[in-house]
């Protein structure tokens, strides 16, 4: 006869101690991946907000575009990162 107050425990410390070993042998070169992907996310927003913003104050009077739409670049570039961080956190 079991005692299910001893099994459940049990198994679940089996479940989380192989879900662990899991998640370790994740690969040199997917952590690579995932470094350039973050990379990538962080800095081509800012860019992308930079070069619309400098073609923006050339073609109009303001002098804001530019840094406005810099900022509005790095909160998304930063946002996009944390998303892509926070992905692999999830439990299916």
């Amino acid at each position: 006869m079991s005692d299910p107050d001893l099994i459940d425990p049990i198994r679940r410390a089996q479940r989380d101690q192989d879900r662990a070993v899991a998640e370790k042998r994740r690969g040199t070169g997917a952590t690579l991946a995932l470094i350039g992907t973050l990379g990538w996310l962080i800095v081509l927003p800012p860019l992308a907000g930079l070069f619309l913003g400098r073609w923006l104050d050339r073609t109009s009077d303001g002098r804001f575009w530019t840094l406005s739409l810099l900022f509005t670049g790095v909160f998304v570039g930063c946002w996009a990162a944390w998303r892509r961080i926070d992905e692999g956190h999830h439990d299916d």
